[in-house]
């Protein structure tokens, strides 16, 4: 689950307060189509709105239809594309999409249900809902870890698993690491920051955002002692053998989707090779670390680093696994 869709979430708990609202939750995409699954958009009756449904192909012709008093049922599916609503929205892309819309109600039992998926997405935890339409929604509760939105139909009812959100675990903290951190906050992730150093917390931690989690503790003892899901990128950032070779150790231990390691070739050919003849890694592990860490794109400062960390995180993480 992206930052967009918990902001969908908190618009919707603010808005229920007074009025009525529609969330609306894209099932399938056939085609082409700009917005996967899951993605999320919730409108009130004055046709204000957040998030999206195509990325700008369907939105008005939908909130028209809100205005004109469709959609009043408590759940439904539309279908915009081929096949789908009369007269027939055609989308610019060539694609189909098929929507989920709640109509809820400024009740309590509304509220407390937006509530409850706020606290969810808010936690990084996975939730499930199951709705048959056009019934309202009939369960919602915590699951499993879960890495992306699934959708299943099993006969009329649907059942929703919203996903976890991606964590990062930064070991260490730099002027690269404080902005990496703010740029994987921005895009949805957990962000975890561990720093046991007395002289990295006075320098840094003040530049650290209220949602950015420290840890004052040895990154490769947090990884020992908790390990970590595999929706999990790891990143050592700091130039510091002591922290950033002891990461890579315990990191490959784990299922993170993503390890890296900050340095230049050189750096990054001579910390392989101690991790090999002296961290006893094979050739399976070292192969697992990204090092240089990030694309390529020419960067200089600290915010560039981060820029081309993250984008080398967000790539690898939007692969097939």
């Amino acid at each position: 689950m992206q930052s967009l869709d918990l902001s969908v979430i908190n618009q919707s708990c603010l808005w229920i307060q007074t009025q009525p609202v529609w969330l609306c939750t894209v099932l399938n995409t056939f085609g082409s189509s700009p917005r996967p699954p899951g993605a999320l958009m919730v409108i009130n009756d004055q046709g204000n709105f957040l998030g999206s449904l195509s990325g700008g192909c369907v939105e008005d012709d939908f909130i028209t239809r809100i205005q004109e008093g469709y959609f009043r049922q408590p759940s439904q599916i539309i279908r915009y594309g081929d096949g789908g609503l009369t007269p027939d929205r055609v989308l610019p892309c060539g694609g189909i999409l098929d929507v989920l819309i709640e109509y809820l109600e400024p009740v309590p039992d509304s509220v407390l249900y937006l509530e409850k998926i706020k606290q969810g997405l808010e936690n990084h935890t996975a939730l499930q809902k199951s709705i048959t339409p056009p019934s309202a929604c009939h369960s919602l509760s915590s699951v499993a870890w879960s890495s992306s939105t699934l959708i299943e139909r099993r006969l009329q009812e649907i059942v929703i698993t919203l996903s976890s959100a991606p964590r990062i675990i930064i070991a260490g903290l730099s002027a690269v690491a404080v902005y990496c951190a703010e740029f994987a906050a921005g895009l949805g992730f957990e962000t975890l920051v561990c720093e046991p150093r007395e002289e990295m917390l006075a320098n840094f931690s003040g530049q650290l955002r209220a949602e950015h989690r420290l840890e004052k503790i040895f990154p490769a003892r947090y990884l020992e002692q908790n390990g970590c899901h595999p929706n999990t990128a790891i990143v050592a950032l700091t130039h510091d053998p002591r922290m950033d070779d002891l990461t890579m150790m315990e990191a490959v231990n784990t299922e993170a989707f993503y390890i890296g390691v900050m340095g230049s070739q050189r750096n990054s050919k001579n910390r392989l090779a101690r991790l090999e003849h002296t961290g006893g890694m094979t050739p399976a592990e070292l192969a697992r670390i990204h090092a240089p860490i990030g694309i390529d794109i020419g960067s200089k400062t600290p915010a560039e680093i981060a820029l081309a960390v993250m984008a080398d995180i967000v790539r690898t993480k939007n692969m097939p696994r």
